[in-house]
């Protein structure tokens, strides 16, 4: 039964604190960077539909939480079943489509709702209220972009950020006519820099009009990236060649034909 199973790892966790010397040094500042981990193996393994996968990342992932609930406990702080049940209460809040009498006929409409009630809910405060500094930039991006959304301020469809990346992107181009391409390993002009960051900010706003996570997105575009690169260098050597010291002609042939084998 699933009461006993989650009672039973909360008894393993308790032990493992006590008993294992590794558990017992962790604070809630060791442990976090696992948990930020674990979450992207959860990602990974859900993009890649391999369910066997998903279902061990998300015990890592569960296991997490149950571990951060016990160092609160010990700090009388809160425990396991406050977490759950605040958790329990803050959806039955943001639901009041599903609970209450509220209407929210589509995704985006319970988004919006959502927006509006965490701010009157928890009195948050400010545009640009709580967005962790400690998201990876693209995700940073994009949450800012939607508080910004939720107070009035985007576009209103694609055509906006995606004419806004072209523009960014002609921007870019001017200014290394201005400069030239920069010699590798030292420090990029500032402007240049600038201009590349609106670029990357343009892409993760056209991400979030098109319901893209841009984090996932990259990570899986750097997937295939590794991927085709790998097979043409099986490739080359099944020719007897050496991809490092073919042209960059022939490299890229190679992974040309790497990207029909794997498509």
């Amino acid at each position: 039964m699933l009461a006993d199973a989650l009672v039973e790892l909360q008894t393993l966790t308790e032990r493992l604190r006590r008993e294992c010397p590794w558990d017992r040094e962790q604070t809630v500042r060791t442990i976090v960077p696992h948990t930020v981990e674990e979450a992207y193996e959860v990602a990974d393994a859900a993009f890649a539909d391999d369910d066997a996968k998903l279902l061990d990342e998300l015990g890592d992932l569960l296991f997490q939480s149950y571990f951060l609930a016990l160092l609160l406990s010990e700090r009388g702080a809160g425990d396991l079943e406050q977490v759950a049940r605040g958790v329990h209460a803050k959806l039955v809040a943001r639901h009041p489509h599903v609970f209450g009498d509220a209407e929210a006929d589509t995704a985006g409409r319970v988004r919006e709702a959502w927006e509006r009630l965490k701010v009157e809910q928890e009195g948050r405060v400010g545009i640009f209220h709580d967005v962790p500094e400690t998201l990876p930039a693209l995700l940073h991006a994009r949450k800012a972009q939607r508080r910004a959304a939720s107070a009035g301020f985007d576009w209103p469809d694609l055509a906006g950020p995606l004419a806004k990346l072209d523009e960014e992107v002609a921007e870019l181009r001017r200014e290394l006519e201005r400069t030239g391409e920069p010699v590798a390993e030292t420090e990029p002009d500032r402007a240049v820099e600038a201009e590349l960051g609106d670029v990357l900010f343009s892409v993760v706003n056209a991400a979030r009009k098109l319901n893209v996570d841009p984090e996932l997105a990259l990570r899986g575009a750097t997937g295939r990236f590794v991927a085709r690169v790998e097979e043409a260098d099986r490739l080359a050597a099944a020719e007897g060649a050496e991809w490092k010291e073919l042209g960059l002609e022939a490299q890229e042939a190679y992974y040309q034909h790497a990207k029909e084998r794997l498509a």
